[in-house]
This record gives C-alpha cells, structure tokens and sequence, in this order.
C-alpha cells in the first residue's frame, strides 16, 4: 500500500506525451498547426461526432458553443446549480440571463424534472439549456433535449467530466445525438491532459464554421469567402466578418491532447476499476457513507469519486473530515458550491431556494481517483475515511 500523500486528482504523463511535445517544439509549429487539425480529426473519430473544434479552455468552448447558437442580451441559459461557475458565466458573457435550475440530491445532475421546474422561469424567453454530466455521469439527454425542444431552445453538453463515458444505447458523449453541442476539457485532474485546453463537438456543419471563425478573432483567409472581391489577388488579405476572441488551442498543447487521446480506453479502464474497487469497499461504511450515484443503463468514466457523507450523523463538520483525512495522507476536494449560493448570483438574481442543490453540496466529498493510483490506495483511502468518522 502506497505511503505517499493522495491527491484527489493528477495527471499521467509518460514519456509518448513528453516525446510528442518535444517533436512539436522542434517543428515549424508553436501555435495553431498540424498537431491541432490531427488532434481534432482524431478526437471527432473517437467521440463519433461530424465536428470538433479545438479551443484553449472548456470556458472558451462554451462561450463559443453559446454564442455561436446565437445567445445574447434577453434570452436565458438554463444551467444547473452544481456545476463549475463556468457553466453559467459563458451565457453571461453573451450577455443572456441565467436561469438555475435544481439538481437530483444524490447525483447532483439536472433531471427532467428540475429542467420542467426551471422552465416555468422562461417567461416566454428563448435561450438554451446546458445540461452538465457531473463527474462523468451522463444525463438523461433524450429527455432533456426532448424538453428543451418543445421550448425552442438549444441544447449545449457541459461535457467537461465526461470524456470515455457512455450514454444508454452506448454512445459515447459527445456524439450529440440529442444536443446542438457538447464541450469538453482538458485540465490536468481531468481523465485527457493538455495542460490547458478544450474542445466542442458537434454534428452540425453550419456551426462548426460559425466556431472555426469567432475563436481566432472572427477573421477570414479564404479568398472565397472574401466580401472585398479584390482581396482575392493579395495574398496577405484577410477580413474580420464577425466579432470573435483569441480562443485557439497552441500546437504544443494539441500535440500533448493527441498523445494523451491514444491512452483514453486505458484511462478510461483504470479510471472504472478504481471506481468499483471503491464501490466495493464503501460498503462497510453504509448507510451514512454513500457511494457517487449513477444512472442506469449508462457506463460513466468517472471524472470525481464524489461520496455522499451524512457529517451530521458523525457530529464533525466536512472541514474536520478533510483536516483529518490530510493527517493521513489523502487529499479531497468539494465538487461544487451550488452557483446560486455565490455572491455574484446572488447580487444579480437575489435569493433562491434549490433543495435538491444544497443537500447534495451539504454531503458531497470528492475521493483521489486518477490512474496512477496504486491498486491498494481505495483501501486505504477508505480505511482513513473510516478512522476519521470513527468507524
């Protein structure tokens, strides 16, 4: 059993990613190259999608998504409390409302019935509705996109967790057969690492075009789709069409996306069984301690170990359990503070009451899970957890 100290997320670096970022230093290329087209080429084949545009965050990503299905000023985001601020601040920056909806208390995922809840706050508006698949759990998105459309909204995947997992019929997510678009990261905790970066996938073509131009600045170098016709004959012509943002993925990071990309099924696989070791193990903990609740029919590659603890039935608060587990040497983090309990939403919205939201947040501790964990670390991570609750 490993003795070292557990973080609750890092990432796996071998020598084929440090060899590929190495041969993309040595290239002609720093910024936007070959190793980005090659990497987003071989990310649509794996996630089975028509489209995917590669990006320099999963912030940038949704921002592009949302403003490239044309959000703005008088329309309305419908985006789930427990998410990353993220998932609500890219319709602000579009300057559209948000709209926070409940969650399922045990999963901490946007259901049919919390998106119906949340769609009594339309008021006739239009928008979209960004359904997030916490720690790699996907949602039920035939219904919710089934909802969203009754409604005339787009349907955005916050997929930031959930690169490897698969839907009901065995998809994988970001396939979008039931959205407009899905988003994706590539922070380091996360199960692919490009440092930073992000990608959106899509199977439309319309909007794969809208999102190739607005993240490098809205600028156009196709002398066919010039509006000046005599840009044509000057080869250093190009026209700035539509606003857009500095978003692009560098070659550096891409070459590193694509090495990591190769590894995923074994991630992805490692990432499973620590998970079911895990599952196992907390059953000596229950009732008051809970492994992350799924959904049937779908095979998560899960993002978070995220537990359920009842620290009131212990009589310690969470920050006692963290303090306690640090002593022995694992690491845990919240995973999330609801977006409407911020300060910044609340200035803007006022208060609001999500039941579903603040019980999961109450009870939520997000374990160490990342494939570089020892076989035997679950245990002991779950044996200290014991020891702090003193079981």
């Amino acid at each position: 059993m490993s003795d070292c100290f557990i973080p609750y997320g890092r990432q796996w670096i071998d020598d084929a990613d440090i060899a590929a970022v190495t041969a993309c230093l040595q290239s002609d290329y720093l910024t936007t190259g070959p190793a980005v087209s090659a990497f987003e080429a071989a990310f649509a084949q794996t996630v089975q999608a028509s489209h995917a545009l590669s990006c320099h965050s999963a912030t940038a990503g949704l921002h592009l998504a949302y403003d490239g299905l044309g959000l703005k000023p008088g329309q309305c985001a419908i985006v789930p409390s427990i998410t990353f601020v993220a998932t609500a601040n890219a319709a602000r920056y579009c300057g559209a409302d948000v709209i926070l909806a409940d969650v399922d208390p045990h999963s901490g995922l946007m259901t049919p019935q919390t998106l119906q809840a949340a769609l009594a706050e339309l008021q006739g508006r239009s928008g979209l509705v960004a359904p997030v698949h916490l720690a790699g759990v996907p949602c039920d998105m035939p219904a919710l996109s089934a909802l969203a459309k009754e409604q005339g909204l787009a349907v955005v995947e916050d997929a930031s967790h959930a690169v490897g997992s698969l839907d009901e019929s065995g998809a994988p997510t970001g396939a979008c057969a039931h959205s407009d678009a899905a988003v994706f990261s590539f922070h380091p905790v996360k199960t692919l690492a490009c440092g930073e970066g992000g990608m959106v996938t899509t199977q439309d073509a319309e909007l794969a075009d809208i999102l190739s131009r607005t993240r490098s600045h809205g600028v156009v170098r196709d002398a066919a789709q010039f509006e000046r016709a005599e840009g044509a004959d000057e080869p250093w012509w190009y026209e700035m069409q539509t606003l857009g943002w500095n978003y692009r993925m560098p070659d550096i990071n891409a070459a590193l996306g694509l090495s990591q990309l190769n590894k995923l099924d074994r991630f992805a696989g490692r990432r499973r069984q620590l998970s079911q070791n895990y599952d196992e193990l907390l059953v000596e903990l229950a009732p008051h301690v809970l492994a992350p609740a799924g959904r049937p029919g779908v095979d998560p590659c899960r993002h978070l170990y995220n537990v359920q603890i009842d620290f009131a039935a212990f009589g310690l608060s969470r920050s006692q359990v963290m303090t306690g587990l640090r002593e022995y040497g694992v690491g845990t983090q919240v995973h999330y503070i609801p977006v409407h309990q911020h300060p910044y939403y609340k200035a803007l919205y006022g208060e609001k009451a999500l039941p579903g939201a603040e019980l999961y947040y109450e009870r939520t501790l997000s374990l160490p899970l990342y494939p570089l964990m020892a076989d035997e670390d679950p245990e002991r991570v779950v044996r200290a957890l014991g020891r702090v609750l003193g079981l």
